[in-house]
């Protein structure tokens, strides 16, 4: 049985504690890996590994510090159809998903956050000969990243990378559900020559390991990914250590579709943000709001294209969807499922467990679920169900469907589906949320600014937002003399 090691300072190493947690395949339901169970002592080596780092790591050019990251990026890419295959294990996801989205966006985030960091620019303000103001970007120290189980070396990546173009070290505690492929980072980042102590990464439960790194005295920066409930829990601490704060939370997103709309595209549309991932992507759309006029015609063809979805082995191509995360997370979804007819929903297709024969006869399947017959209200239609879920529910005129598209605690994304273009950008101005996409989903430019509003985030991270956030802005003020 594989033992996961943390990695500190350069080396692979055992927890302190000299304890494990098992680490499952979703597919099989059977655990094959060992993941350190760590705690303050490891989090305590791994700051004071970064703190040490950082006086060289920060004292280095922006190009020395590129010419590292790029080097990391071409050993990745070595790796390239390992990391494929063992996130794909580690997950339930399909390997084509992994090879196409998520190992090519970790080789990117680095590479294009190292890019961006010499091209990041300060301002300068000239006061009318008497003075010159200058702004310093300057790296602020060690930085805690703490990523979530659904996307989990590239939302890994999206963190360490501009903390580290900024000059800063890190700190990351990657999720104990789907650790391994962050335990494979650690070893291309040995090869990659990325000097001891500038990343480190530290394995194990988040109430002992996340919340030990975010208490820290030493880690003035907090980068966080994942359920708003946790988010809170971070908040409350780091802000009582005026901490620097980016918390990227949940989401229960709404897609909406008008009538002028091109049908068929919009349903493919839906199926791809409802389903993708087994719906565990905080972005997905799990409220689709139909005007009335087409609402018979967007259900029939949703249901009928998400009847031939195919649910089933990961390594298989066929396979739109694989298994969801965990057991506990099956239950969590299942259960969600059950409460939603006791509101009245009508489930449309799916709403159960899928048990195979063979090796996945233990694995955690779940069919695409579509649901009817709820209001806008109610608890399913209110609270983050993260799983292959979805709610339809009709409306009539943009003011009613904008209410009801805001009514609850989150802000995360949404998507309009219309040929109107007025329409799109009436509607998009008055929904509450930080991305918006118009007739598409999940079209990422990672210059962008991306994260939430109300519970679903605090502050901006994509291209130089990032940069802004793992840097300190200190304004010198220059006093130019007169001639004499």
């Amino acid at each position: 049985m594989e033992k996961i090691k943390n990695y500190i300072d350069g080396k692979l190493l055992e927890p302190k504690s000299k304890k494990y947690l098992k680490n499952y395949k979703p597919a099989t339901g059977k655990f094959y890996s060992l993941i350190p169970d760590s705690g303050k002592e490891d989090v305590d080596l791994a700051v004071q590994s970064a703190e040490k780092a950082f006086f060289l790591w920060s004292r280095k050019t922006k190009r020395e510090r590129f010419k590292i990251l790029m080097n990391l990026v071409e050993k990745i890419e070595d790796s390239f159809d390992v990391l494929v295959k063992a996130e794909s294990e580690d997950t339930g996801k399909p390997e084509w998903l992994t090879r196409s989205v998520d190992i090519p966006r970790c080789s990117e985030n680095i590479r294009f956050f190292a890019t961006a960091s010499l091209h990041f620019d300060s301002k300068l303000h000239e006061m009318d000969g008497d003075a010159i103001n200058y702004t310093l970007k300057e790296p602020i120290g060690v930085v805690g990243a703490i990523s979530p189980w659904n996307l989990p070396l590239y939302l890994l990546t999206w963190k360490i990378a501009p903390a580290l173009a900024a000059g800063n070290t890190v700190v990351a505690k990657p999720s104990e559900i789907t650790p391994y492929t962050a335990f494979l980072f650690s070893k291309i980042c040995k090869k990659a020559g990325v000097p001891p102590g500038v990343i480190n990464i530290v394995h194990g439960l988040g109430g002992c390991v996340g919340e030990e790194i975010v208490k820290h005295k030493s880690v003035p920066v907090i980068s966080f990914t994942g359920g708003t409930k946790t988010g809170k829990r971070i908040a409350g601490i780091a802000s009582k250590q005026f901490k620097k704060l980016s918390l990227e939370l949940g989401g229960k997103n709404p897609n909406i579709i008008f009538s002028d709309t091109n049908i068929n595209k919009a349903v493919d549309w839906a199926i791809k943000s409802s389903f993708l991932n087994q719906g565990q992507i905080c972005l997905c759309g799990s409220r689709i709001f139909i005007e009335k006029v087409v609402y018979e015609k967007f259900k029939n063809l949703l249901v009928e294209k998400t009847k031939a979805l195919v649910v089933g082995d990961p390594k298989e191509k066929k396979s739109f969807l694989g298994a969801v995360v965990s057991k506990n997370h099956m239950k969590s979804v299942l259960k969600k499922i059950s409460y939603a007819k006791k509101e009245g929903g009508v489930v449309l297709t799916g709403g159960r467990r899928i048990k195979f024969s063979g090796k996945l006869k233990d694995g955690y399947f779940i069919e695409p679920t579509i649901i009817e017959g709820l209001g806008y209200l109610s608890k399913t239609n209110q609270e983050e169900i993260f799983g292959p879920v979805v709610c339809l529910i009709p409306f009539e005129g943009e003011e009613g469907v904008v209410k009801m598209a805001n009514s609850t605690i989150y802000g995360l994304s949404a998507s309009i589906f219309t040929e109107d273009v007025s329409r799109a950008h009436r509607v998009a101005a008055k929904i509450k949320s930080g991305v918006v996409w118009v007739n598409s989903w999940l079209i990422r430019d990672l210059r962008i600014p991306f994260g939430g509003m109300k519970s679903s985030g605090l502050g901006r991270e994509g291209g130089f937002y990032s940069l802004d956030f793992f840097t300190e802005s200190k304004n010198v003020c220059l006093k130019i003399d007169s001639k004499t």
